[in-house]
């Protein structure tokens, strides 16, 4: 199906009663060869909490239902939220996507990264108290990658609903594992950037720190003032 953006005018009243409670799923189960090191586990700072704490303190406000996917991650343990484990390890992000799907206790789940220091707990309430009209809500940001047409879907910042899962399985199947190649499948409501950016203006929020120096620039923009975590 076409995305359609997202709808303006309506109350946060209104959004409140329409919602159920939202699920959200942090994706910790990546190789982080890029970093070297176990991405999620890694401060910015000395003596600082630990990229997976940042993302998960900046979540809580809007879960009813918090966990992390990953495989073989004894130390996930410790941040005292359940880790389950990846059913699709072998099929990259879109399988995480389905894990947290079939595993979260609501219809719709939030999910994001491990590796998010700026995610912003405004912007994750616009789309947790957005109608429950869709199968998935996602942020699209001008510009270019692997999924061309001119923008690009934040697919690790977005609701997906139960009804994805069939769809998904369907495409793993079949050995498709781009991200969107089931929106076609399902109704997809877009948050274009213009709403996006009434929140979060610098769009910081998207910002992975997935390299040493996508590190190194998020320290830089910590020092300038941004803020981690609320």
């Amino acid at each position: 199906m076409v995305p359609t953006n997202l709808l303006a005018g309506f109350t946060w009243m209104a959004m409140n009663m329409m919602n159920g409670p939202l699920s959200v799923a942090v994706l910790a189960g990546g190789k982080s060869s890029r970093m070297r090191v176990d991405k999620a586990l890694l401060p910015l700072f000395p003596e600082g909490p630990p990229l997976l704490q940042l993302v998960l303190d900046n979540v809580r406000g809007v879960a009813s239902d918090l966990f992390i996917v990953a495989r073989d991650r004894p130390q996930y343990e410790g941040f005292g939220v359940p880790v389950v484990p990846d059913f699709y390890e072998a099929a990259g992000t879109l399988g995480a996507i389905a894990t947290a799907i079939a595993a979260c206790a609501h219809d719709a789940c939030l999910v994001v990264a491990c590796d998010m220091p700026f995610l912003s707990p405004p912007l994750l309430s616009l789309l947790a108290d957005h109608p429950r009209d869709y199968d998935v809500l996602i942020p699209r940001l001008p510009g270019e990658s692997r999924q061309g047409s001119g923008h690009v879907y934040q697919t690790l910042h977005a609701i997906y609903t139960k009804r994805c899962l069939e769809p998904i399985e369907r495409r793993l199947q079949e050995g498709n594992r781009q991200v969107i190649g089931f929106f076609d499948d399902v109704d997809v409501r877009v948050v274009d950037v213009k709403d996006v950016r009434s929140i979060d203006p610098e769009l910081r929020s998207f910002f992975n720190a997935n390299t040493p120096e996508a590190a190194a620039e998020a320290r830089r923009i910590v020092e300038r003032g941004a803020r981690l975590a609320p």
